[in-house]
C-alpha cells in the first residue's frame, strides 16, 4: 500500500477553539470547523510523516477507536478537505509541507505528488 502524505495548505487560516479548529479558505472565505479528531489530523499534517503514522500515533492513543476504522475514516477526512484546497496529498513526503494557493495546491489536492 503506498503511503499517504497530507500537508496544510498556505491558502488557509486556522484556530483553535477548545477541542475543535476552525479552518478559514482564503481562496473562498469558506469556514469549516474540525471536530477534536479532526484537529488533531490537522495538527499533525506536517507533509513528512505518512497518514497511517499519525492515525496510530495521534488519533487512536487518545481516542478509544482500532487503528483501521480510524484509517478508513481519516483517508474520508483527508479526501474531503483535499478536495477543497484545505489539505494537500501526495504519495510521497513533502519537502515544503505548504504549498502557494493556486495550480500547486490544486494539483497537490487532487492526489498528485509535489
Amino acid at each position: 500500500m503506498t503511503p499517504t502524505y497530507i500537508a496544510r495548505s498556505t491558502a488557509v487560516a486556522a484556530r483553535r477553539l477548545g477541542d475543535e479548529m476552525i479552518v478559514m479558505s482564503a481562496l473562498d472565505s469558506t469556514l469549516f470547523t474540525l471536530s477534536e479528531v479532526g484537529a488533531v489530523l490537522w495538527q499533525a499534517a506536517d507533509g513528512r510523516t505518512p497518514l497511517d503514522q499519525i492515525v496510530r500515533n495521534h488519533v487512536c492513543s487518545a481516542f478509544s477507536v482500532d487503528a483501521q476504522t480510524a484509517l478508513r475514516d481519516a483517508q474520508e477526512f483527508v479526501r474531503a478537505l483535499a478536495e477543497r484546497g484545505i489539505l494537500l496529498v501526495s504519495s510521497q513526503p513533502m519537502t515544503s509541507p505548504a504549498a502557494p494557493p493556486g495550480e500547486a495546491a490544486g494539483a497537490a489536492a487532487a492526489g498528485e505528488p509535489r
